[in-house]
């Protein structure tokens, strides 16, 4: 079984990469973690002791190397070069850091040219099955509206640019209105699902996305309201922070399921 099984490399051992890792490292049939890359070896054996023994330690641009999907948890600036290395090696190339695809549009056609595959989990978002169906018809507006802890927004490049704090918030704040690109961008560790939405439905242009910081909460919330020709439907979803307070728990999770999916004898949803 063990030389039939797709090799995952996991490249960051942050909150979403660590608790992969733990569930790919108990074991999961037809999957195996071959290798991970992250900054701190010892506290990544914390979370893996196989680490250096039964588990490769790699570049991050190098796990393509001996791994057959290659998974990006990794800060924005470090994107494009992981995902180049495993496109042009070929291989299925996951980004949780989905925005940044908008940014780097040209890999698809890379990926197409070099015979690999780009797969986008779900991620924290609800629905993507109706999204898609939808888009196969026509879908006239997809609306978008975030909520999150002010915590959960710190630090984001928009709010940075233009000088807007929410230390000493007390009430909810819209602190954007635009676009699902113009959001992935301003927002890039904060919204990915924005931009893994816009990609299942209308595209980031034609995607309306708000986005609130507010005090009261405790849980990054999403609602999605779609309009098509063969369907009129909204869902929401409350996920519980990681700990890293702008990802939510489920995004491992939605990303192990997509993996389970590439190996499964019965995969339900499309």
């Amino acid at each position: 079984m063990a030389d039939k099984s797709l090799r995952i490399g996991l490249a960051g051992l942050g909150a979403v990469g660590a608790e992969m890792a733990r569930r790919l490292a108990a074991g999961i049939p037809g999957l195996v973690l071959a290798a991970v890359s992250m900054r701190d070896l010892e506290k990544a054996r914390r979370v893996l002791p196989d680490i250096g023994a039964k588990i490769a330690v790699r570049k991050p641009t190098e796990l393509a190397d001996d791994c057959d999907v290659v998974v990006e948890c990794l800060p924005p600036p470090l994107f494009r070069d992981v995902a180049i290395s495993a496109i042009d090696k070929a291989r299925i190339f996951m980004p949780l850091s989905v925005g940044q695809l908008l940014e780097n549009w040209d890999l698809v056609e890379r990926a197409k040219a070099k015979g690999a595959r780009i797969l986008v989990p779900t991620g924290g978002l609800i629905g993507f099955d109706a999204v898609r169906a939808a888009a196969e018809g026509t879908i006239r507006s997809v609306n978008m509206v975030t909520r999150k802890p002010p915590n959960g927004l710190d630090g984001a490049p928009y709010l940075v640019e233009r000088g807007i704090s929410l230390a000493s918030l007390d009430k909810p704040m819209k602190v954007f209105d635009g676009t699902a690109r113009e959001g992935a961008k301003g927002f890039p560790a904060n919204v990915n699902v924005a931009a893994a939405l816009s990609l299942a439905g209308i595209g980031p242009d034609k995607t309306h996305l708000e986005i609130w910081a507010d005090p009261a909460l405790k849980l990054n919330t999403h609602r999605i309201e779609v309009d098509a020709d063969t369907a009129r439907f909204s869902m929401s979803i409350e996920n519980v922070p990681s700990e890293n307070p702008r990802t939510g728990k489920i995004v491992a999770l939605s990303a192990i399921a997509t993996l389970r999916g590439l190996v499964a004898t019965l995969k339900v949803g499309t």
